[in-house]
């Protein structure tokens, strides 16, 4: 599988050379292949906003370099332009960014941006709106009018409109209820299905990258503590906890049930595996 992303020995230093020096990424190498789901998690302050503004050259590194297919992003002016059209990166609460007088128009922002023809925007728009579960006539109205929930949707459809091959999300479902939260998955999951785009989102919930990523990328103080599947990050359970870090609830009731001396699974992640293994051992079957 291609990469469209590669990371390669990234550190940002922050004041560097002044008495308030600060390295926030340390020394870190990745990849995001073509069509992967991929979750970077980590407790506050673990480097995770810091090291994706790398990616389509919000910031630069202090030393390392990225690539966006298989490019090194600032080589030069026109490649780092095309990188911020190839990788969408949406930030925490990006409602906060709606500036338009209506939906259609926050929505058509970024398209327009790209360069494209009035026809070709108009159908960006309207695809991304109903990716997101916006009604056509919702497309006329000002998105300050709108609920936040429906607003949040309406920041998302701007960066859906303008087709990243990657999608970088900063905990996009911050702040929401439990229904709003399953709303967001469901609308990045229809994303990723109609367009083969890759997905990179930054979570410090182990519940959304336990149900949701393919990969998980584990930061912590600055650097890659560990990285794999799910089963296989969640299997270190024990070391993620003593990292301080979380990891899902249904991981850590396994975990107190194994050490009670119960024949199960302690690398259980999600709460259908956990009502498996229940039903295995009330069965009777062995390990």
């Amino acid at each position: 599988m291609p990469d469209i992303l590669t990371v390669e020995h990234l550190t940002h230093t922050y004041s560097a050379g002044t008495p308030f020096e600060r390295v926030a990424v340390d020394d870190v190498s990745l990849r995001v292949g073509q069509g992967e789901f991929v979750a970077l998690i980590g407790h506050t302050g673990s480097g995770k906003s810091t090291l994706i503004q790398h990616f389509n050259g919000l910031l630069a590194p202090t030393s390392g370099r990225v690539l966006v297919d298989g490019q090194e992003l600032f080589k030069s002016k026109e490649v780092t332009l095309k990188a911020r059209f190839k990788v969408g990166l949406v930030f925490q609460y990006p409602e906060y960014q709606l500036f338009e007088e209506t939906v259609y128009k926050d929505i058509a922002f970024g398209p327009r941006n790209m360069g494209l023809d009035e026809q070709e925007v108009d159908r960006r728009v309207r695809m991304a709106a109903a990716q997101m579960g916006l009604r056509e006539e919702l497309l006329e109205v000002s998105p300050f009018d709108l609920s936040g929930g429906q607003k949040r949707r309406v920041a998302l459809a701007g960066v859906f409109a303008m087709e990243p091959e990657l999608l970088v999300l900063d905990e996009p479902m911050a702040g929401l209820d439990p229904v709003g939260r399953e709303e967001i998955i469901r609308c990045i999951r229809s994303f990723k299905e109609t367009s083969g785009a890759s997905i990179l989102f930054v979570t410090h919930s182990m519940e959304d990258a336990a149900r949701i990523a393919d990969r998980l990328i584990v930061l912590y103080r600055g650097r890659i503590l560990m990285e794999g599947t799910p089963a296989e990050v969640f299997s270190r359970s024990a070391a993620l906890i003593d990292a301080g870090l979380d990891v899902p609830m249904v991981t850590r009731v396994f975990m107190e049930l194994k050490r009670r001396g119960l024949p199960v699974s302690d690398s259980v992640y999600t709460v259908e595996q956990g009502a498996r293994e229940i039903a295995r051992l009330k069965g009777g079957a062995s390990c």
